[in-house]
């Protein structure tokens, strides 16, 4: 029988990778703001598109609809946040940042792009080739799951 080497195994070394550098990440946002990971993911998501539903910001973050829903209300009970019902589906709003949940977005977006560019930096000569290797793995698996699917 074969044997698998999980220590080797491509798709459990992507996780590992990913949860280390999703807890090095929280270092940007999590001491200064006490956000957790989806609080962090759904003010980054609506910080991009400004206006945006739940629904949208689950699809678009690969987050389940109750952490979402948790998120949502945490950002809007230290009011970061606004909800505006849909006029055209009363089950549906939409979600805007309000002005400081803007400023603290402003605050976490340079620090957040400095940590992505020390990535960057440390993958040297190969930086180019890794992030093109990566966009063939994301979309050769678009859809696949959440992030709470995890190995």
């Amino acid at each position: 029988m074969a044997k698998l080497r999980l220590e080797q195994f491509l798709p459990y070394r992507l996780n590992r990778i990913s949860a280390a550098v999703s807890r090095d990440f929280r270092s940007v946002y999590g001491p200064d703001f006490d956000l957790t990971i989806p609080e962090w993911r759904v003010l980054a998501t609506i910080g991009q598109f400004e206006t945006i539903t739940a629904r949208e910001i689950g699809l678009h973050s690969s987050m389940h609809k109750t952490k979402v829903s948790r998120a949502v209300k945490a950002l809007e009970d230290r009011r970061w946040l606004r909800r505006k019902p849909n006029d055209e589906d009363r089950r549906e709003e939409h979600l805007a940042l309000t002005e400081l949940g803007r400023s603290v977005y402003g605050k976490i977006v340079p620090r957040a792009l400095e940590f992505e560019k020390r990535i960057v930096e440390a993958l040297g000569d190969q930086a180019e080739a890794f992030l093109a290797a990566l966009e063939r793995l994301e979309a050769g698996h678009a859809g696949g799951g959440t992030p709470d699917d995890v190995l």
